[in-house]
């Protein structure tokens, strides 16, 4: 039987998707899964709902760098100082979208979370990040990230991921059910297994719900 598919979102600003990348490969091969990445452009999300990055509030921003470095130690995974944050991605982004076979793919991918998480390396570079393209087997990136089509491919993904109800990264989504974060796998575990709590009920209940108060 063909296996599962888990659309994983992803941005390499984010450190949580640095993080949950270290965990999908094990975890997808427990559960059966096929995993496929879809770089999708976080700044585009915070346009979209109006929010704010981690990054843009100083105690957020110490938080959270705290708290990766701490889940990066339970994962045993490296964890350094990002060259800057935030930082533009674009390049990035959209050279996981060049054609390759999705074996090379998941190396670049691998490659450039290691090169900003691990490295420091400025991914914001097109010059640094076709060194890692040309590294993971990927060659020509330099020219082929600019070209028009890629950056619209990206554009695209990122109004697909829109649509489907993505709102931030990492997020994880399997037969249309969302899970979003780092700490969702064991809810996509017990989701995967047929456990999940969630009915249809309590959806319908709660977006019945009504705001009694709104920010202004």
């Amino acid at each position: 039987m063909p296996k599962r598919v888990l659309r994983f979102h992803f941005d390499f600003i984010s450190p949580y998707s640095y993080l949950a990348w270290q965990t999908l490969g094990p975890f997808a091969e427990a559960h059966e899964l096929r995993v496929e990445p879809k770089p999708t452009l976080f700044a585009g999300l915070l346009n979209e709902f109006g929010h704010k990055g981690p990054a843009e509030i100083e105690p957020k921003r110490i938080y959270m760098f705290k708290d990766c470095l701490r889940a990066a130690a339970q994962l045993g995974v490296p964890f350094a100082p990002v060259f800057s944050h935030p930082f533009n991605p674009l390049p990035s982004l959209r050279a996981t979208l060049l054609e390759m076979d999705e074996q090379t793919r998941e190396r670049l991918i691998t490659d450039l979370f290691r090169a900003t998480w691990a490295e420091s390396r400025d991914v914001s570079s097109a010059e640094v990040v076709a060194e890692v393209c040309a590294g993971a087997g990927v060659p020509d990136a330099l020219e082929r990230i600019r070209d028009p089509e890629i950056k619209q491919r990206l554009f695209e993904a990122g109004r697909e991921a829109i649509e489907g109800g993505v709102f931030g990264v990492p997020t994880m989504i399997v037969d249309d059910e969302l899970f979003w974060g780092t700490d969702s796998f064991p809810h996509l575990a017990r989701y995967l297994r047929g456990d999940d709590p969630v009915r249809l009920e309590d959806v319908e209940a709660w977006r019945a719900v009504p705001a009694s108060a709104r920010r202004t």
